[in-house]
């Protein structure tokens, strides 16, 4: 399977630029042979953007969402759609399963080659530090996977990395690759490397972490969007420019690896 992470630039607040810039992404990543494509955290909004959170959120059957879901079914490529700002009642007024009846949720959707979104994850792990995601945000509450080119996949997202028993439930769930769509800043370059390298060793898992790049509100993203393999190596990554980072990957891999080092098995 070929995956591409789609490291663009966002925008405070430029939703409309934002999303021209992630589909015009996943229509160059599907021509040259992708299969999945994932997409930064808050790729629409920013995710210093705090300010324009309210005003720019959407439930899951909103403007951006439909715009992803669109360009996934005409090219037949699935995405993962790093996660947007989601209004909480106007998601379950769609039909959608939601932690509360109303509010904001960092909310990322694996939406498959028809176009249909297959799996939500909410983010469970809000940052306080120097952040208004804990004022703004209701966490989410449960896991979500999906079966897709033999891989079970699990969805996190950035500072979720910080939470190893998060990817243990995953490994428990049978994943054997993990999503991480981020918003990561500097100057915290050598965690946003070691901390999904660990969840990659510790889980004998693929790990695919997609960054965003360049300033937002005085912060500059880190960028360094990779794929680290269930050694724990780096099999494809990028520096903080735009990029498109695009690598194969195989079920067979996380089966061989699990059956030569079964780390796994020896849990007590």
């Amino acid at each position: 399977m070929t995956i591409a992470l789609a490291q663009h630039r966002v925008k405070a607040s430029r939703v409309g630029a934002n999303v021209d810039r992630a589909v015009a992404a996943i229509e160059r990543a599907a021509a040259d042979g992708a299969d999945l494509v994932c997409l930064p955290e808050l790729f629409n909004v920013g995710y210093f953007a705090f300010e324009s959170y309210a005003r720019n959120a959407e439930g899951l059957d909103g403007p951006t969402l439909d715009r992803i879901r669109d360009v996934a079914a005409d090219h037949g490529v699935a995405v993962q759609a790093g996660s947007i700002v989601e209004d909480l009642e106007a998601s379950a007024a769609a039909g959608f399963e939601t932690p509360a009846p109303d509010g904001l949720a960092n909310a990322s959707a694996f939406v498959g080659r028809d176009g249909e979104v297959e799996a939500v994850y909410r983010k469970q792990h809000l940052f306080g530090y120097d952040s208004a995601e804990t004022e703004l945000l209701t966490p989410g509450e449960s896991l979500s996977t999906v079966e897709f080119e033999g891989f079970t996949v699990g969805m996190t997202t950035c500072y979720d990395l910080r939470f190893p028993e998060l990817y243990r439930d995953l490994a428990d769930e049978g994943v054997s690759l993990i999503l991480v769509p981020s918003a990561w800043p500097y100057p915290r370059v050598e965690h946003w490397q070691t901390l999904p390298r660990s969840r990659a060793i510790e889980n004998l898992a693929y790990v695919a972490t997609v960054n965003g790049a360049g300033e937002m509100e005085g912060d500059r993203l880190v960028g360094r969007s990779t794929v680290y393999d269930p050694w724990g190596t780096p099999q494809a990554t990028c520096d903080d420019d735009p990029a498109l980072v695009t690598t194969e990957i195989a079920p067979s891999q996380v089966e061989a690896v699990r059956e030569e080092f079964p780390a796994l098995r020896d849990r007590r």
